[in-house]
């Protein structure tokens, strides 16, 4: 179900008109590292959207995503998730990336976590960076819905993108997408 709900997210547009998603790359993952990197990301575009589904070699890892290689304390985040029956909210500061994907029941090697990143004004080099995540997993019963919204405290253009997950490695199930939105 959460996969068709982010097909009708994707296919609609979003903020964006019909059309205006260009593919600017993709990758998958090897089964030997937890780390896919978008890097030399041309500066042509509005905002930034990456669609994935992830599975990790071990349960429970989230993903994490860092700009231009930036492993500062330099990243704030918001989360709220539920699973059915219980809701959390929160936030932290002064963190080394941004945590998005499934805050709760990471992926596995045989229930991904499917979602959309929004990244805006990526391209600006007087404003700081905002993400947003829409995720969610499945597990048979167990399982989540998330909203991620995280900040880059960086001025600078983005031109990477690195996507890692904490003490595991990407299965060659794992797929990313990055596209480029066109402005109006």
């Amino acid at each position: 179900m959460l996969t068709s709900l982010i097909g009708i997210i994707a296919s609609s547009g979003g903020a964006a008109g019909s059309g205006a998603y260009e593919s600017i790359a993709s990758a998958t993952g090897t089964g030997s590292s937890g780390t896919i990197t978008f890097s030399s990301i041309p500066s042509t575009y509005t905002s930034l959207q990456i669609r994935y589904q992830m599975f990790t070699s071990v349960a429970g890892n989230a993903l994490r995503i860092r700009f231009n290689g930036d492993t500062g304390t330099n990243y704030t985040q918001h989360y709220l998730y539920g699973d059915g029956s219980t809701v959390t909210a929160g936030g932290l500061t002064s963190q080394s990336f941004i945590a998005a994907g499934s805050n709760a029941n990471g992926p596995s090697s045989t229930s991904p976590v499917v979602g959309i990143i929004d990244i805006h004004d990526y391209s600006s080099t007087t404003r700081n960076k905002t993400l947003r995540d829409f995720s969610g997993v499945d597990q048979n019963g167990a399982g989540d819905a998330n909203l991620n919204s995280g900040l880059w405290m960086s001025t600078a253009a983005i031109t990477s993108i690195e996507c890692y997950t904490g003490s595991s490695n990407w299965t060659t199930s794992t797929v990313f997408a990055l596209y480029g939105i066109k402005g109006a």
